[in-house]
């Protein structure tokens, strides 16, 4: 009789302990790198017979840095997926990507996301050039990280506090910087504004002291400013060609769209954001001046780059 209590008291408590527990599958696609597909907006990870994919907008991914400790937050919802696909064979793109997928292998499991959120933390990737120092962005790499994501599977729902997707890197176009070194003084502008065009670029410098800057003097040292309020460089990048009529225009046109304006940042007495400009004679009403750029910064938002230690602007010409 005491053997048959026992017998029921372990099974008993065999059954407490499991009291509806389900088993934790382990997924992991660390060391897997990520994949977009080209026609739809889903960033995908294989592995084997694996894959982990998440469906949000493109227009996430967003062409900046993020601030430090303040990383972009999607809920995962009807419209952010998080998805887990487990098959009988090895998968590909092929998988995911077409509009009607490859019917093999076959999937065997597949788990949903139901909540949680999705953080993306993105760094911008730069090439330098090692002559000069200057820098270009090139891309980003956005950090992907599941926060309190639950995943519903055959089984009941599986939650992870912190899931790590990894990283999905994006490559950008370079800015093509197609300037030519002699330069135009716009008669449609303020005095002040020195500008340079190319195709869709346009380069300004705006300077408080023009007279005194760009004097029909001859320069024994350049005559130097700081980049600041008063002293303005702006790159921008318009959709279309830019022309000198665009300047000379009452109100500013439409088209073409700007697409991007980068500022200098504001220069350090001695140690960055120097404007130089050195004048020489051409003839003997003739002036030349050579605009050099010493260590200036471009900013966008929190993205920046580097012009280098010396950036040639251009020549201006004056009588």
């Amino acid at each position: 009789m005491k053997r048959i209590l026992c017998i029921l008291s372990l099974l008993f408590f065999i059954t407490a302990c499991d009291d509806g527990n389900l088993t934790v599958d382990v997924i992991d696609f660390s060391e897997v790198a990520a994949q977009k597909c080209s026609d739809k907006d889903v960033i995908y990870k294989v592995k084997d017979a694996e894959m982990l994919f998440i469906e949000i907008p493109a227009s996430t991914f967003i062409n900046d840095v993020t601030v430090e400790g303040e990383p972009i937050e999607v809920t995962i919802n009807s419209t952010n997926k998080v998805t887990y696909r487990k098959y009988d064979g090895t998968v590909s793109s092929a998988n995911i990507c077409p509009t009607i997928p490859d019917a093999t292998p076959n999937l065997k499991e597949q788990w949903n996301a139901t909540s949680g959120i999705i953080q993306i933390t993105s760094t911008a990737i730069k090439s330098t050039n090692s002559t000069d120092n200057s820098t270009r962005i090139t891309g980003y790499t956005y950090n992907i990280v599941f926060k309190n994501i639950t995943f519903q599977k055959p089984t009941g729902p599986q939650v992870y506090e912190t899931f790590i997707f990894g990283n999905y890197v994006r490559n950008v176009d370079r800015l093509a910087f197609g300037f030519n070194e002699e330069v135009d003084k716009s008669t449609c502008v303020s005095d002040n504004r020195i500008f340079d065009f190319s195709v869709g670029e346009v380069f300004t410098l705006d300077v408080e002291n023009y007279d005194t800057m760009f004097a029909n003097e001859v320069t024994t040292t350049p005559r130097t400013a700081l980049i600041s309020s008063s002293n303005k460089l702006s790159y921008r990048l318009y959709s279309g060609t830019i022309t000198n009529a665009y300047f000379c225009a009452n109100t500013i046109p439409t088209i073409p769209t700007l697409l991007q304006q980068w500022n200098a940042i504001d220069g350090i007495e001695a140690t960055s954001g120097i404007i130089e400009v050195s004048t020489t004679t051409l003839t003997t009403t003739t002036y030349q001046h050579t605009i050099r750029l010493k260590k200036v910064t471009l900013k966008k938002g929190n993205s920046e780059f580097s012009l280098g230690d010396d950036y040639l602007f251009g020549t201006l010409i004056t009588n």
